[in-house]
């Protein structure tokens, strides 16, 4: 029944998107961004309830798995991939699903979405368990893969989160908790890639940065478990260490070298003033925060 749902429903602050100049154009699309930031704003305290619930079953050990279809899915595996240079985590702890598989996200698999089967079948190859954390995306918040991921994640006592853009979805049925957040009718009618897709981005944002810093991948504000894979992230890094230790890039580098590349291990090097082990030794009692192992 799509035409109930706010996101299918016709934009009146656009009916003559076609005749409208670019700069028009813009500032309606603009407009409506933000409202889709002040949905955000309204689901906080849903967002902060899935960081605590995540955080809390990734120190048992538990994966986080997103899923979803078309732009959905897109999100969900776009804040899975870049967990891992960010903070460090490997592959295989963030899980980005979307319905038709690795391909979808650079072409369309038409009727994937509309699968229930197709949605149990991918979290069953996981083999998710009571430890993980099944975060289902649908801007309708009405997708089949979706329902049907969250429904095998209940049944394996898997925690559920459902993300949509409509309010009373139905994929909310079928989680533990939900997050509505209501944007509106779209400046395009029913391209939920623009507003619905910029809120789910925001929402997966909260989501994962918030998990990591409960999980010690934060100290203060910068990312101390980032990986130095490439020149900028390596000059990142350095820049890392030299201002949570508040030294000179002389220190830093050598801390970094003895440290293997490690900045987490470095930082605590260098501010402790310790070798590599008494820092790896910090760090395993400090559960990985710095702020405790430097005390």
């Amino acid at each position: 029944m799509l035409e109930h749902l706010t996101t299918e429903k016709r934009n009146e602050k656009t009916m003559n998107l076609d005749s409208m100049s670019a700069q028009d154009f813009c500032l309606a699309m603009n407009g409506e961004d933000m409202e889709a930031i002040l949905a955000v704003k309204r689901e906080i305290p849903r967002i902060a309830e899935a960081i605590d619930l995540i955080a809390e079953r990734k120190k048992r050990g538990g994966r986080l798995i997103y899923m979803g279809a078309g732009t959905s899915g897109r999100m969900g595996l776009l804040d899975a991939v870049e967990c891992v240079p960010t903070f460090g985590v490997s592959p295989e702890e963030v899980v980005g699903l979307i319905a038709g598989g690795e391909r979808a996200f650079v072409k369309a698999v038409e009727g994937a979405e509309d699968s229930v089967e197709m949605g149990a079948d991918d979290l069953k190859q996981l083999c998710v368990g009571e430890a993980d954390v099944v975060v289902g995306i649908a801007a309708s918040g009405r997708t089949p893969y979706v329902i049907g991921g969250l429904a095998y994640g209940n049944a394996q006592k898997a925690a559920t989160i459902a993300i949509s853009c409509n309010k009373n979805a139905e994929i909310s049925k079928h989680a533990n908790l939900a997050i509505e957040v209501e944007v509106g009718p779209e400046v395009l009618t029913g391209s939920t890639r623009l507003k619905a897709g910029t809120a789910q981005k925001v929402i997966l944002n909260m989501i994962s940065t918030g998990v990591m810093l409960q999980c010690g991948k934060v100290y203060k504000n910068l990312m101390v478990d980032v990986l130095m894979t490439n020149e900028k992230l390596r000059e990142r890094g350095r820049r890392i260490v030299m201002q949570a230790a508040e030294t000179e890039a002389n220190i830093a580098d050598a801390c970094l070298q003895q440290a293997g590349g490690r900045v987490k291990v470095a930082i605590v090097m260098a501010i402790a003033d310790c070798s590599v082990k008494e820092a790896e030794e910090r760090l395993l009692k400090a559960d990985g925060f710095v702020e405790r192992a430097v005390k």
